[in-house]
């Protein structure tokens, strides 16, 4: 049995562990930190929780890509969703107008032609757009019966470059760009097919994760212990030994050494690099990497509410002080903050009350430069102090939006980049990774293969970010061992099967 050593025990070291000890791989997962999880951490204060990065999910319904790759992974009947208002599963703000976008193509459709008559059919040509693209990868469409791209430019032009030739109502394309904070696109860089993905993936069917994004990385970590596989944290990965070019296993800062045949890294491609000797890759190699933009970074606020005192908002919110998306920044000056995404969090199906919630700004690491030496809980009070003004000025801007919210408020905790960094392991406190950028070509892609055979990328820099985009960046690592036309057929055979399970139980 082939040995295989994942470094950090995110969604994509997780679920590729997952898959690999299906397929007979003895997996262990390295975790510095004592919480597994990356960006599906969660904690508790006073009894509530709060999420920290995976707030909700989407196309969970039976059949659709997501809820296929969940059975696959045996965790689909361990997680419980609660749908998010089907009608208004993102409202957008801008100028003081909301913009409510259900889901569905002809919901969408006529929702957004009822406020935008003369856009009914670049609306439809927009929907077409984000179908073709969204629909290319082959571990989307496992029966592969998408339709062909009748346009490749589209997978190498900008958001803004696509919308502004498809939707000619200035106003309409800033809407669309409402969620714009999903992503951190940036104007002129971001691929459109960054957007198309996550649009599709929500338009499809939004929800939230009841009891906390948690919930799935215990669950996949359940499952790997079933196949024989473990998790151990407090192992903090600081070298990678190649010999001949071969990797032989990773060595922890505690001095252990665990031997691999297989090391699959799912940490930041920028911290890998320091891993391993200079002369493992190339300069150019090496340089592309270093040089490749962070996503934006965050201020997370936190609230606890008073018991019965906020009713359970089922939408996801995202508020804007400027007149477009494209112009809200992380710099921290007179003007911040510029934008927010407001979220309840579910702690139960259907709450009627909200427990806690969590508000998201853009906000630079250079707003937290001077402490950038320091670790969590001994920043000083100086840092205490920012911290308290950000969440003033953030409270008194959504409050606009939503009066009475700063009476229903009995705690707050907060988080900046450097938080971010300390506890996902990413540069600059980056949300997304590695951000990818049209002007770079094909060389703005991370691909999981190196040129160390037995050393694989996984994590939101390979392929794209977030639930979707990293499950199937864990399915593009695997079928470099497993093969692509063997991994397709293991998802389908697992969802027939499930189907099979369903219609006997009815």
């Amino acid at each position: 049995m082939k040995k295989c050593v994942v470094i950090g025990s995110g969604l994509g070291g997780l679920s590729t562990g997952v898959i690999l000890a299906k397929n007979g791989y003895e997996v262990t997962i390295l975790e510095q930190a004592h919480q597994i999880g990356g960006c599906l951490q969660c904690f508790e204060r006073e009894g509530v929780k709060y999420e920290t990065g995976m707030h909700f999910i989407g196309s969970m319904d039976d059949g659709q890509v997501l809820s296929n790759y969940l059975n696959y992974l045996e965790i689909k009947d361990k997680i419980k969703l609660s749908r998010l208002n089907p009608e208004a599963y993102d409202v957008i703000s801008l100028d003081g107008e909301r913009f409510a976008i259900p889901n569905g193509r002809e919901a969408f459709i006529e929702k957004l032609s009822a406020r935008f008559p003369s856009q009914r059919e670049n609306l439809k040509r927009y929907c077409d757009l984000v179908h073709q693209v969204a629909s290319l990868s082959p571990y989307r469409d496992l029966e592969g019966s998408s339709e062909a791209l009748t346009d490749n430019s589209l997978l190498f032009r900008s958001i803004d470059n696509v919308l502004e030739q498809t939707v000619t109502d200035p106003l309409l394309r800033k809407v669309l760009l409402g969620n714009i904070s999903l992503y951190a696109a940036v104007r002129g860089i971001t691929p459109f097919s960054t957007h198309a993905f996550i649009f599709d993936f929500y338009n499809n069917g939004a929800f939230r994760i009841v009891g906390g994004s948690d919930t799935i990385a215990q669950a996949l970590t359940a499952v790997l212990n079933s196949h024989g596989g473990r998790v151990l944290t407090r192992q903090k990965v600081t070298k990678i030994a190649v010999e001949d070019k071969v990797a032989k296993g990773v060595l922890t800062e505690n001095g252990e050494f665990y031997p691999a045949d297989l090391v699959i890294s799912d940490i930041n491609p920028k911290h890998l690099l320091e891993m391993v000797d200079d002369k493992v890759f190339n300069r150019a190699y090496q340089s592309r990497i270093q040089e490749m933009r962070d996503t934006a970074s965050v201020f997370s606020l936190y609230l606890r509410f008073k018991d019965e005192s906020m009713p359970y908002y089922n939408s996801n919110f995202y508020g804007f002080r400027v007149d477009t998306p494209w112009d809200v920044t992380g710099k921290v000056d007179g003007t911040w903050p510029q934008g927010y995404l407001y979220m309840h969090y579910c702690h139960e199906d259907n709450p009627r009350f909200a427990q806690s919630a969590v508000i998201l700004s853009y906000m630079s690491m250079d707003a937290v430069k001077q402490w950038e030496g320091t670790s969590v809980g001994h920043r000083g009070s100086d840092y205490e102090q920012f911290k308290k003004d950000m969440a003033e000025r953030l409270i008194s801007l959504v409050e606009k939006d939503f009066p009475g919210l700063r009476d229903s408020i009995a705690d707050i905790n907060t988080a900046t980049p450097l938080t971010y960094r300390d506890y996902t392991l990413t540069p600059n406190g980056s949300m997304y990774g590695l951000a990818k950028n049209v002007q770079m070509g094909v060389a703005g892609s991370i691909l999981p293969k190196t040129k160390v055979p037995n050393l694989l990328l996984a994590g939101q820099s390979v392929n794209a970010h977030g639930m979707l985009g990293v499950l199937v960046g864990s399915m593009k690592v695997c079928a470099q061992l497993i093969g692509e036309q063997e991994l397709r057929r293991q998802v389908i055979a697992a969802n027939s099967k499930s189907s099979s399970c369903k219609n006997i139980a009815k």
